[in-house]
């Protein structure tokens, strides 16, 4: 009889526990449009706006709760690549929208790293987007791609130093519901602004 104890990370839980609201996003005609052979400028341009209008909320209302817990946050701004290549792409846009914080009284710390790892996430799953990218449109890696070449060669350590980040902080604070909670809300609220585009 195997007496090893077997212990879930709580990174395993948090993929779990936020697997379904990821899946239901990665469905939407958008999100399948970046890895379609088909994808077209168009679609490329209207999912960079619609990403501005969540990565812009997340920056100006989610990043300032966790400037004591995140050490490297500012290295993780991404809004100003999304509009070097929208600016790149001739592509002229602004808005007011707050698809994250729209609705919340409250963020506390462990909400905001639950959002937060939903835009790492999605960072690292840009470096497979941007493949298809590069290949189907008539872009290069320095012309309106900036945002899904994320760290560039840097991108895996820079998740895993968030994930390891990620994990100390929930156990000193021991706060997975919190977390779980933010991360399928960013989901969820990142679905909802995609399906009304």
């Amino acid at each position: 009889m195997d007496n090893t104890a077997t212990t879930i990370s709580f990174a395993e839980i948090l993929k779990t526990q936020t697997a379904a609201a990821h899946t239901a996003l990665e469905g939407l005609p958008l999100s399948e449009s970046l890895m379609s052979p088909d994808l077209t400028i168009d679609n490329y341009t209207t999912y960079l706006c619609l990403m501005h209008d969540i990565v812009l909320d997340a920056e100006q209302n989610i990043f300032p709760v966790l400037k004591g817990v995140v050490p490297d946050l500012n290295e993780r701004a991404k809004i100003k690549h999304i509009e070097a290549d929208l600016d790149s792409l001739g592509k002229s846009y602004s808005s007011n929208k707050h698809p994250i914080s729209e609705g919340l009284k409250t963020i506390t710390e462990g909400f905001a790293m639950g959002v937060f790892y939903v835009m790492e996430g999605s960072t690292l799953g840009g470096r497979v987007i941007l493949k298809n990218v590069l290949k189907q449109l008539s872009l290069d890696e320095n012309t309106g791609t900036s945002y899904f070449a994320g760290y560039k060669e840097k991108t895996g350590p820079m998740w895993k130093a968030f994930l390891e980040n990620l994990l100390t902080y929930e156990a000193q604070n021991d706060n997975k519901e919190e977390i779980i909670k933010g991360a399928n809300h960013a989901f969820k609220s990142i679905y909802t602004h995609f399906s009304q585009k």
